[in-house]
């Protein structure tokens, strides 16, 4: 007697699709999300076996990897007495050092968790950052920087300038050889920019 799962019936459902020629190989591989090797295999299971040729061959048969229920319990008990309140990672040191017991953080952690052991070090909330607000009017802050982009081709100094926080207007802009204080307070009518040169420049 086999028990189908919703699964393994679409897979049989598209198989007899597949031999009564309504589906190809390719179309039932691309529904059932394997590829058309895989397809095949399953189809000659069906030939063979009939819809059990459906259910992978590995079910209700024990994980190899499973742990020995003793391990398990000699893994509470230790994390419940001798270690009670160490971490899972130092836990996991402590499990393989001295008690000849090797086994992955993870799988001490899920042990752990599943024996009604929570970590004892909690972990930090995520912090949430919200982007700042612009100021609401213009001229209360200005934002200094320095450009990119190689405005003269190599044939000159960078482009250091500043923008207003509210707007994004372009306020001023001085080509420097590097960034500096003193080129972000360096008067720009001074050094021979107005306005409208900076403004075309754009940052």
């Amino acid at each position: 007697m086999t028990t189908l799962t919703m699964k393994d019936e679409k897979r049989l459902e598209v198989i007899q699709r597949v031999d009564r020629k309504e589906l190809t190989v390719g179309q039932a591989a691309l529904v059932m999300g394997l590829s058309e090797r895989q397809c095949y295999r399953v189809k000659a299971r069906v030939i063979k076996a009939g819809a059990k040729g459906v259910v992978h061959g590995h079910r209700g048969r024990p994980c190899k990897r499973r742990l020995k229920d003793s391990t398990v319990w000699r893994v509470l008990e230790l994390a419940r007495g001798k270690y009670q309140g160490v971490n899972d990672h130092p836990l996991t040191e402590k499990l393989n050092e001295q008690e000849q017991i090797s086994l992955s953080p993870e799988k001490v952690g899920r042990i752990l968790r599943a024996g009604g052991i929570g970590s004892p070090r909690k972990r930090r909330g995520i912090k949430h950052r919200s982007r700042r607000e612009r100021r609401p009017a213009e001229g209360m802050m200005l934002q200094v920087d320095g450009s990119p982009h190689d405005w003269l081709q190599a044939r000159g100094p960078r482009l250091s300038g500043a923008a207003d926080d509210a707007t994004s207007k372009v306020t001023g802009g001085l080509f420097t050889q590097a960034e500096s204080s003193w080129g972000y307070f360096t008067d720009r009518e001074d050094r021979g920019f107005d306005s409208t040169t900076t403004h075309t420049i754009g940052l």
